[in-house]
């Protein structure tokens, strides 16, 4: 995550830490609903860095990844490119037909769709002149999503947007407008005027909100992240939950756990590879890894695919060499 998150969460975890000394290291439902309770007030943070190293190190202890541990059976996953946010700069996303072009060479890499992330200020005239201009040049050709990322301003400007994309047909529409994205009342508002799939959910945090949100009416997917979201135990419950009632379940972000989760989801339709520029490396691909494992936009095969690592636990192995070397913090908890 950003890095102002990443400190938040890393601190959460740091904390939560200290619960699980000397306890047994499968019992990872004990410890997700102890750590639960831990965090009541402060909405759950850091769990999922602790749920997730459980759930490597039972993988690597029994031999297996954790998607064969879960039952997984997707080793391919298809793949959308999601934007990082429009810029000003001259190579990059200063203007909606450098989107258009972006999403033409995505499609010409095997994308199976492509996602944009707007400028944000919120505009709505210049983004519906992106999405317009994305939408004619690949529309047909490929699945086109728009997320606001919350830049929206208001309802009404989310209406006017809204409506832009059900002239495009696009895929979904995600976290419209500055409420960021947790009012269930305003969304149901909103998916009563327009036409397009709402998306909301990543900003929500707790599995009974979770639950709660996809009940209520307000979103037409599910939404789930293993770094925010309890780890893989909290997400598969959500994605379980989702399930009973219909709704599909999309993976947020990039990386081995959401790789090793959506494996298993028979209710999830694509991997975002996020957050991809036509200039610029992924700010989303650590280079701490010693194997091949990349979410580099050229992370795809001919087939818009994305692989699933199958060795165990995460299915990764990490350069711990240029870790040490690039460390700027070292916390150990006894």
């Amino acid at each position: 995550p950003p890095r102002s998150r990443a400190k938040v969460l890393m601190s959460a975890g740091a904390a939560l830490a200290h619960a699980l000394l000397n306890k047994p290291a499968f019992e990872r439902e004990r410890h997700y609903q102890t750590m639960r309770r831990l965090t009541k007030h402060v909405g759950e943070a850091g769990i999922g860095a602790l749920d997730v190293a459980l759930w490597d190190l039972a993988g690597k202890c029994c031999g297996l990844s954790i998607a064969q541990m879960l039952g997984g059976h997707r080793w391919q996953l298809p793949a959308y490119a999601s934007t990082i946010h429009g810029d000003e700069q001259q190579d990059g996303l200063s203007h909606p037909e450098a989107y258009a072009d972006f999403a033409e060479s995505c499609l010409e890499l095997g994308y199976l769709g492509f996602k944009m992330h707007g400028w944000k200020e919120g505009d709505p005239k210049r983004e519906s002149v992106m999405i317009r201009a994305v939408a004619e040049r690949v529309g047909g050709k490929m699945e086109v999503m728009y997320d606001a990322s919350c830049h929206l301003k208001t309802l009404t400007d989310a209406i006017r947007v809204g409506r832009v994309c059900d002239d495009y047909g696009l895929l979904w529409y995600e976290d419209p407008y500055a409420d960021g994205g947790l009012s269930f009342s305003g969304h149901k508002l909103l998916k009563e005027k327009v036409q397009t799939p709402i998306m909301i959910g990543e900003h929500v945090r707790t599995l009974e909100t979770h639950t709660d949100l996809m009940i209520s009416g307000a979103t037409d997917f599910g939404r789930v992240d293993p770094d925010y979201d309890g780890g893989i135990t909290g997400c598969y419950k959500a994605a379980i939950a989702a399930e009973a009632m219909g709704i599909d379940v999309e993976v947020h972000s990039c990386g081995p756990a959401m790789r090793q989760l959506m494996a298993v989801l028979s209710r999830s339709n694509y991997y975002e590879v996020n957050l991809v520029h036509p200039a610029a490396p992924n700010p989303w691909q650590l280079p701490i890894y010693s194997n091949e494992y990349s979410d580099e936009l050229d992370c795809i095969n001919s087939d818009g695919m994305v692989e699933v690592p199958q060795s165990p636990g995460l299915g990764v192995e990490y350069d711990w060499d240029l870790i040490e070397k690039t460390k700027i913090e070292r916390v150990i908890i006894k």
